[in-house]
């Protein structure tokens, strides 16, 4: 029996890992062509060898569920030029969710089997996660799932056409937790706007996080964007508030303050995301997880 190496959802690739490869510092491109922009990419290189039974499973599956993008440059870039057909791919229409750092694939696999009138595009860069996302769907005999390697920022810049997407999902991001590293972290004003790109009018970005930094953070971004609003503006705030639970007990090796989060915003737990591997051990590990939801306005 062969053992597979365990791969960590999206979420908990932090850039401090041991081992980990810090991505090289990207310039703006000199062309100012907006289709070539760049920015500090929002996660660090792993291993790409594949074993066993996620090998087996990509040699399988990957001619029909990989979606085979041309590359502009490095092996998860896209091309400029490539635009991405769902109806062909799909061979229906349909509506359209997509996750940003799928992981292994647990949660949109169980949304896909939960609901097979949608359409899901599954968005990673590391090819052992796509693999086991690709063993779920089979193991599930799915066939509205395809998934792609590529820098999430690129697909939703030039690869995704402009409001064709009804959902986009990033849960558990890469905290970047040394403020140094904070200008890595996916969801900032640049990203924002590239989401509201893609999104139908009225269209839903969910968003999750197990560090409350990151979570003050987006709410930060998108309650200043023109481009969303709040569907849970003022709920779960004061005692209610999470924030508040992690201010004064401490949590997070934070030391313990007497700060009341009288804002709240906070969505509820999403009911469509399975609990995950992933947020599993974040509960374990004693972290609260909070959950926004906008709506492109």
């Amino acid at each position: 029996m062969t053992t597979e190496p365990a791969l960590p959802d999206a979420g908990s690739l932090h850039a401090d890992d041991p081992g980990a490869t810090a991505p090289e510092a990207i310039v703006p491109d000199e062309t100012g062509d907006p289709r070539h922009f760049r920015s500090p990419v929002s996660f660090v290189r792993r291993g790409s060898r594949l074993q066993g039974r996620r090998q087996q499973a990509w040699d399988e599956l990957s001619d029909r569920f990989v979606i085979d993008v041309p590359r502009a440059e490095a092996d998860t870039s896209v091309d400029p030029d490539y635009v991405f057909d769902a109806a062909a791919e799909f061979g229906r229409t349909a509506p359209l969710v997509v996750e940003i750092g799928s992981g292994l694939g647990e949660a949109v696999t169980h949304a896909a089997e939960q609901n097979p009138d949608k359409n899901y595009l599954a968005v990673e860069v590391y090819l052992p996660g796509l693999a086991q996302t690709l063993q779920r769907i089979g193991q599930k005999e799915l066939t509205n799932v395809r998934v792609v390697q590529a820098n999430a920022p690129e697909v939703l810049t030039t690869m995704l056409p402009a409001g064709s997407v009804d959902e986009v999902w990033v849960f558990f991001p890469d905290p970047w937790h040394k403020t140094r590293h904070h200008k890595r972290r996916m969801v900032k004003d640049e990203f924002a706007e590239l989401v509201a790109r893609v999104l139908v009018p009225g269209g839903i970005w969910r968003l999750a996080t197990d560090w409350s930094d990151y979570a003050v953070q987006m709410r930060e971004v998108l309650d200043a964007s023109a481009r969303f609003e709040n569907l849970h503006t003022g709920e779960l705030a004061g005692e209610d508030s999470p924030l508040t639970r992690v201010n004064r007990e401490g949590l997070e090796k934070k030391a313990p303050v007497n700060d009341v989060d009288t804002r709240g915003g906070w969505a509820p737990r999403f009911e469509g995301r399975i609990l995950t591997s992933f947020e599993n051990k974040a509960h374990q590990a004693g972290r609260l997880i909070f959950d926004l939801t906008y709506r492109k306005a």
